[in-house]
């Protein structure tokens, strides 16, 4: 079904797509095809294009996985199940989920394959999540979750791969990836109409740029209640796997990527900004405030009820005076500064091929001996197994507002700590 982009957004955010679950059958009675229109030179040639840049394309997923706990259909499910909301038990699940994703690019696509087998069991946790949390009027994993879910794999990168140094490198690279993430959309039980993945990349891309302004831009703004909680608890055990993952840089850099107003990395985002709020004002005086709503499209998604934010335009007479940079640890700051570095070193060729030498290394460790997490979880329950069902837990997400209480400055000695660990 060949939809253009406006009936393809009319339709995600239909009724039907919401209250229909990702899949309607048993697990044992699950079945899984490769979709007709499937084309594997393309589907590998993306498979090359993600290891190619593979450090980079991890980080982009990381963080996109973070803007979809922003969502309050899929929080409410996430919170449902029990199995993330410590940070050993998101350890577990979370570097399950990047297991499984390598998976896909690791291997081809058949029946019986280890990556055919990968999605038939995330397929099956998808229906028993959505069931288990049905039970508990937590809602369903619906279709518009699913799909808003694979925004958190390929947004980022689609809108922004420059604030990666991603880059096409052949001809076509960019549509490959795009017919690679369809195909694991359709296998994973989202219907074509529902596909974030368009026919062509340049469709794909205009859906996702109206699923970042009208959903993921308010939803960040005004986060669901227990966001905090969840979206902490997972960068905290990722950080087992790797150390650079600082939580509040990671938070910051989420928003930022999401166009959240108030959220600048750089000068010319720090006058841009300057400039919408002048717009706003109309002449008015520059010491009154611009409600962030003004600056943000209406979002697609009903959102709890929340105070309003307001900026001021002296505020971001520089970016270290910027409220929210302001409010970032020694730590955070040195690691979104060491992320440009990153950034930039990653445009090289040389710089490419060390860091994905250094991803391949940490992937190694994550698989085979997770040093860091033996430290803080024992030395077998530090072992993940993608194919087993994840570990739950007993404790209950902390509200939004625990996070938001001023906290006292670090000692210096812990301040450097953090930078290096």
């Amino acid at each position: 079904m060949d939809l253009n982009v406006n009936d393809y957004i009319a339709g995600l955010f239909s009724k039907e797509a919401v209250e229909q679950p990702c899949d309607d059958i048993a697990p044992e009675d699950l079945t899984m095809r490769i979709p007709e229109w499937f084309d594997e030179k393309q589907y590998n040639k993306a498979r090359e294009f993600y290891w190619s840049q593979a450090f980079q394309f991890s980080l982009s997923m990381l963080l996109g996985l973070v803007a979809v706990f922003a969502v309050p259909s899929i929080l409410r499910v996430l919170i449902s199940s029990r199995r993330s909301s410590s940070s050993y038990t998101a350890y577990k699940r979370y570097v399950s989920t990047l297991l499984h994703t390598l998976t896909w690019f690791e291997h081809d696509l058949k029946p019986g394959s280890v990556s055919w087998n990968s999605i038939l069991t995330v397929r099956t946790r998808h229906i028993k999540g959505g069931r288990a949390a049905k039970l508990k009027g937590h809602g369903i994993v619906s279709q518009r979750d699913l799909a808003l879910t694979q925004f958190g794999f390929i947004g980022f990168t689609v809108l922004k791969p420059d604030k990666f140094g991603i880059r096409q490198f052949e001809e076509g690279d960019w549509e490959a990836y795009n017919h690679f993430w369809r195909v694991i959309g359709h296998t994973i039980g989202l219907e074509d109409r529902y596909n974030i993945c368009r026919k062509n990349f340049e469709e794909t891309r205009e859906v996702c740029q109206i699923l970042l302004d009208s959903v993921y831009t308010p939803c960040m703004e005004n986060v669901p209640e227990y966001f905090e909680h969840m979206a902490r608890s997972m960068l905290d055990g990722l950080w087992c796997v790797n150390p650079l993952v600082n939580v509040e840089a990671m938070l910051y850099w989420t928003k930022y990527l999401c166009n959240v107003p108030g959220y600048i990395d750089t000068d010319l985002d720090r006058i841009n900004l300057q400039n919408r709020i002048r717009k706003q004002l109309k002449g008015r005086s520059e010491d009154i405030g611009v409600d962030t709503t003004e600056l943000m499209a209406e979002p697609l998604i009903p959102l709890p009820a929340d105070s309003p934010r307001y900026l001021y335009l002296h505020d971001y007479d520089t970016i270290e005076k910027s409220p929210a940079y302001k409010r970032l640890t020694l730590a955070a700051r040195y690691k979104l500064s060491l992320n440009a570095l990153i950034i930039a070193f990653h445009s090289s060729y040389l710089g490419r091929l060390y860091l994905n030498m250094v991803y391949s290394i940490v992937v190694f460790f994550m698989k085979y001996f997770p040093y860091i997490a033996f430290t803080r979880f024992g030395v077998l329950a530090s072992y993940v197994r993608p194919f087993e069902e994840d570990p739950t837990d007993n404790e209950d997400p902390k509200p939004n507002s625990e996070y938001y209480k001023p906290q006292p400055p670090l000692p210096l000695y812990k301040e450097l700590l953090q930078i290096i660990f």
